[in-house]
């Protein structure tokens, strides 16, 4: 079995709409992907369509939430989400509308550095998405500012970086509820750089977390034998997947390129029709 269960597509900060990027999934032979735009689950439906054309591959709907802790970020992966439900689409549309004025935010700011970008053209980039990062990145690349996306953050509106501005997000322990009570699995996102991690994930798993992503992009044999122990100690289904942009090469790796367990896709399936059936 051949699966990514973390990709993004335009209806978030990706460069392929659905459409393409299922049509790109059943070209790579993949068997299982897993929409996972950033607080927005816009590409889900459009991607569940494009898939009936490819018996051969399954689409799982999903999403990734940004969520804030004192020293930087955590990203909650949740699958299986009922995309269509109402609290979790009133949540995200709130969390998409502090991307929009916190991009407005760091436009404003690169102009103050004689970066001259235009908001009009970093949300035609968006393409009606939800407003991030890689858009801003995008339209400072295209004026000659940069010679890459890594370059643009490093230099500009990464963590830390002069035009770099903080947005509205979720605590860990709401996105794991409100992944919940969309009837969703939730799962920690790259969590290697969590620190200590050890006592983080067990409030996780505590609050409902499920899994934990081991196999990920740029992880060493060293990190991914560490995470493997943690999830075999506490009973955590360990996931994996590209996090596929389709960005310039400086970011990101390609669709389908990191191995991710058969067995970890089928018990994310089995957990998922139990959970249907009331556990």
């Amino acid at each position: 079995m051949r699966a990514d269960l973390h990709v993004h597509t335009t209806a978030s900060d990706g460069s392929l709409t659905p459409q393409e990027l299922v049509q790109r999934a059943a070209e790579l032979k993949l068997d299982v992907i897993a929409i996972t735009d950033h607080d927005s689950v816009a590409g889900i439906g459009p991607a569940l369509e494009a898939a009936q054309r490819y018996p051969q591959l399954t689409v799982i709907p999903g999403v990734e939430i940004n969520t804030d802790v004192p020293r930087g970020e955590v990203h909650i992966l949740g699958y299986f989400v009922d995309y269509r439900g109402t609290k979790l689409n009133n949540a995200l549309a709130e969390l998409r509308n502090s991307r929009y004025v916190r991009g407005e935010k760091m436009v404003a700011k690169l102009a103050k550095m004689g970066i001259d970008i235009d908001w009009g053209r970093v949300l035609e980039l968006a393409g009606g998405g939800s407003v991030g990062r890689p858009h801003i990145a995008q339209a400072i690349l295209e004026r000659g500012y940069v010679s890459s996306f890594k370059e643009a953050f490093d230099n500009y509106i990464g963590r830390n970086a002069p035009a770099y501005v903080e947005r509205k997000k979720m605590a860990p322990i709401e996105a794991v509820t409100l992944v919940l009570q969309a009837d969703g699995l939730p799962v920690l996102a790259h969590p290697a750089d969590i620190d200590p991690l050890e006592p983080f994930l067990l409030k996780l798993k505590k609050a409902g977390v499920v899994g934990i992503e081991i196999y990920y992009d740029g992880y060493t044999s060293k990190t991914i034998a560490l995470l493997e122990r943690l999830a075999q100690k506490h009973d955590l289904i360990p996931f994996g997947g590209s996090d596929y942009h389709g960005l310039d090469k400086s970011i990101g790796s390609e669709l389908g390129s990191v191995d991710v367990p058969g067995e970890s896709v089928e018990r994310l399936i089995s957990l998922s029709k139990l959970k249907q059936k009331g556990w």
